[in-house]
């Protein structure tokens, strides 16, 4: 059965996780996975009172990420609730610079029905194998990145749009916000999945993330969460 969280940043959004994870841990069985993850990024703060259910959760993952990555972080914390002064943190997650991006934003779609499409590519795999041995597939990784900009006067939508802009096989950028980190400065959260044989995180953020022409908006990018799919 496909189950679909849509606007997380809204209380109506909050209301479909509190429900489903009653009696439950994880969102998708009984280990922290990357559902989690791509949910919790989704998830604008740790919500209220009003939602215990998904608040412990919020904590849980948070937890997991903080002892997963012990180094220190200037200017992040992790595991916790960014404070607020005056302002309400109720800012949407950050418009992708594609429409499908920004449907991958609001709608979560965890257990997913095959396809048409699907079925059939399943089934030329198949029949493929009977004349050719299939070449061992590469593993899969899902990376949460945090992006720093220079200062408040940087254009985060351009920040983004650079960002998205590095392309290369094996690297498929996902779901973003803008979480402010004090002083009137953002950085830009953003999920990617990566085929490990293909992509080297550490020379996607040196050689590309930022080097020119990106380092115009990019001061620095962290590595928040990674792990294996």
């Amino acid at each position: 059965m496909a189950i679909t969280f849509s606007n997380l940043h809204t209380e109506e959004g909050l209301k479909d996780v509190e429900e489903h994870l009653s009696g439950k841990t994880y969102i998708s069985g009984d280990q922290l996975s990357v559902d989690d993850v791509k949910v919790y990024a989704a998830v604008l703060e740790k919500p209220g009172d009003g939602f215990p259910n998904v608040s412990k959760w919020y904590d849980t993952v948070a937890s997991h990420l903080a002892k997963s990555f012990p180094g220190k972080a200037v200017g992040v914390k992790i595991g916790g609730c960014v404070s607020q002064s005056g302002a309400q943190k109720a800012e949407a997650p950050a418009t992708a610079t594609a429409g499908a991006d920004a449907d991958d934003d609001d709608d979560i779609d965890l257990f997913a029905d095959e396809t048409e499409d699907e079925k059939k590519a399943a089934e030329e795999r198949e029949t493929a194998k009977k004349d050719t041995k299939k070449p061992k597939e590469s593993g899969k990784s899902s990376v949460l990145l945090d992006v720093k900009p220079w200062d408040d006067e940087t254009d985060m939508k351009k920040l983004e749009e650079a960002v998205r802009s590095v392309q290369m096989p094996g690297l498929y950028w996902g779901a973003s916000k803008l979480v402010p980190v004090g002083y009137g400065i953002k950085k830009l959260t953003i999920m990617m999945t990566i085929e490990d044989d293909l992509v080297s995180v550490d020379n996607l953020i040196e050689d590309h993330l930022t080097s020119e022409p990106n380092n115009e908006y990019i001061q620095s990018v962290d590595i928040v969460a990674f792990n294996k799919i």
